[in-house]
Formats: C-alpha cells, sequence, structure tokens
C-alpha cells in the first residue's frame, strides 16, 4: 500500500519519549489559522512511498533511538492514511519498534484509525480550540471528531499527552485556558497538558504559497507569559 510522506526529522526529542523518528505525513483536514506548516496541507505534497520503504528507512535509525524511542507519526494529520500506517506499524513491530501518533483527532474514528492508536506507544492529542465555534471559526471544521478520539483513548487508557497553542489576545489567558481544561478534567489518559507558543517562523511559507494568513499581523506569544500559563494549567490538572 502507498503513503504520502511530506517530511522526515531524525533524532526528534520533543514529540515523545525518547529520541523519534519523525515522519511527517502529507494532507489534513484540518485548516487552522495558526498552522505553521500550511505546505504539509495537500496530500498532492507528499512523496508516494511504499510501506516496506518506510519502515526499513526508520529501522536504520534503530541503534540512535534504542529500546527507549521509536518513530513518530505527525503531518499534516497522519491519521488521513491510517489504513497505510498500520501496515508500517506492524512491519516496526516486528522489529521491536514503537511509534507515537502526533494527532489533532479530526478524523472519523474508523476501525484503521482504532487500530493504530490501540498499537501506539502514547498519543499526542492537539486541542485546538475549547468550542465549537471557535473551532469552526479557526480550523474550519468542529471538534465533535477530536472529543471522540478523546473518549476512544480514555476507554482504552492510551497515555495522552494534550497539546495547546496558545495565540496572543485569542487565548493567552487563564480564563480561556479553563474552557479547555473542562474537557480533560477526570480523563485518567490525560498524562500531560503541554503548552505551545505561537510563533511567526511559517509567516514565509504563506507568502510563497499564496495562501491567506489570517494571523499576519500575530505577534509570536511572550515566552514568559506562556510560562505563567503552564504553571496555571499544571496546577488546575493536579
Amino acid at each position: 500500500m502507498t503513503g504520502y510522506v511530506h517530511s522526515f526529522e531524525s533524532l526528534a526529542a520533543v514529540d515523545g519519549d525518547g529520541l523519534r523518528y519523525g515522519v511527517f505525513l502529507a494532507g489534513c483536514p484540518l485548516r487552522c489559522a495558526y498552522c505553521h506548516n500550511p505546505d504539509t496541507w495537500e496530500m498532492g505534497a507528499g512523496q508516494a512511498t511504499e510501506a516496506e520503504a518506510l519502515a526499513r528507512k526508520i529501522s536504520r535509525y534503530r541503534p540512535y533511538f534504542g529500546e527507549n524511542g521509536g518513530a513518530t507519526f505527525s503531518g499534516g494529520e497522519p491519521l488521513l492514511q491510517a489504513e497505510w500506517l498500520c501496515e508500517v506499524a506492524e512491519l516496526l513491530q516486528k522489529e521491536g519498534i514503537g511509534y507515537v501518533i502526533d494527532t489533532s483527532g479530526g478524523v472519523p474514528l474508523t476501525d484503521a484509525v482504532k487500530t493504530l492508536l490501540s498499537g501506539a506507544q502514547s498519543v499526542l492529542l492537539d486541542l485546538k480550540f475549547p468550542d465549537e465555534e471557535s473551532y469552526l471559526r479557526y480550523t474550519g471544521r468542529g471538534m465533535a471528531q477530536t472529543l471522540a478520539v478523546l473518549d476512544y483513548l480514555e476507554e482504552i487508557g492510551k497515555t495522552t499527552r494534550i497539546r495547546i497553542v496558545v495565540i496572543p489576545e485569542i487565548n493567552d489567558s487563564e480564563e480561556a485556558l479553563n474552557a479547555y481544561l473542562a474537557h480533560l478534567r477526570g480523563k485518567q489518559c490525560v498524562s500531560e497538558v503541554e503548552l505551545l507558543g505561537f510563533h511567526t517562523m511559517g509567516f514565509h511559507k504563506y507568502e510563497s504559497l499564496g495562501i491567506e494568513n489570517k494571523l499576519s499581523s500575530t505577534p509570536a506569544l511572550d515566552p514568559a507569559l506562556k510560562d505563567r500559563l503552564q504553571a496555571f494549567v499544571n496546577e488546575q490538572m493536579k
């Protein structure tokens, strides 16, 4: 089976436990206003890759990431290619290599998606916004599928790290973050809620691709504010 890979990152250290080999898949159903990788949105932006070829490529890095690391499938949206990734995962598991899924959860909860999530070492789940109105405004899609994925991860007891991008003047307050946490309190699968600061490093991609940048006048988040809000979230999730 053929999948579509946008790019790779060798020896990433922030997308799951240990050292990771990052695989960025092409294609995404969302159009997040703050996305810094709009070049991954279209499936055609990726290179056609056979499952066996990708598994071999990842396996070559086994001496570097060892037993505690593995592959991380990100995007774009990796769950759009769940059937193909299930093939890749099966090949990796034969080699004793685990994987992490980094997802928006914005896809239907098909059997292939469930299989891929249940076999992961852990899941990084992006919670884009705390309510339906904001999801529709800033991503172009609703939040029901993401919440369904979160409920499934809770059902199977899969270790899940929630990621929230904090954007100046949109959700950079304790009040705004409390609305996110309402979806997370009591979820035993949630091991951590990680805040990511909005940045402007991907702005040049919008210009080169001829895509409207809805947040072009928004500055990067102050790191000190992010740290204060992270401390607030940590305290609330105890």
